[in-house]
């Protein structure tokens, strides 16, 4: 079978890698501290630097999750100041809960993966499950 690493550049792999690794961590601890988190993402801009990104504050106190995508989406598409962007959601598939990422690369590497989880009700432990990846849609850079 074939991985997306397969055909990514060393930068592309390394870009989404570190995205994810700032990502998972803090949705674990949202997770953990208030059972649920609204979407959030994060970016690695042209020179490197990783930054945090967030929904429209215009969208309100208790926005609902699907504006808060489309206000990142709209923020970050087709920027020419970033090379790669993450966004985490907290969803339901079924009878699972998930932390989904939506991961894309200026040099065209989309990914959409699902990380399942279980958080304890008594000691608000989260643990995650296997994931699974497939390829995503291209929103940022078509």
């Amino acid at each position: 079978m074939t991985s997306w690493r397969d055909t990514a550049s060393p930068q592309t792999q390394a870009d989404l890698d570190g995205l994810l690794n700032v990502v998972m961590p803090f949705a674990e601890r949202m997770l953990a501290e208030h059972g649920a988190f609204y979407p959030f993402g994060a970016a690695v801009e042209v020179d490197g630097e990783m930054r945090m990104l967030g929904g429209d504050p215009a969208l309100g106190e208790h926005p609902d999750p699907a504006a808060v995508i489309t206000s990142m989406y709209d923020a970050v598409r087709g920027s020419t100041q970033l090379r790669a962007v993450v966004l985490a959601a907290d969803v339901r598939v079924g009878e699972t809960d998930a932390v989904r990422v939506d991961l894309e690369h200026v040099e065209g590497a989309a990914l959409a993966a699902l990380f399942p989880y279980v958080r304890d009700p008594e000691t608000t432990e989260v643990t995650f499950g296997e994931p699974t990846a497939v390829e995503g849609d291209h929103r940022i850079w078509p």
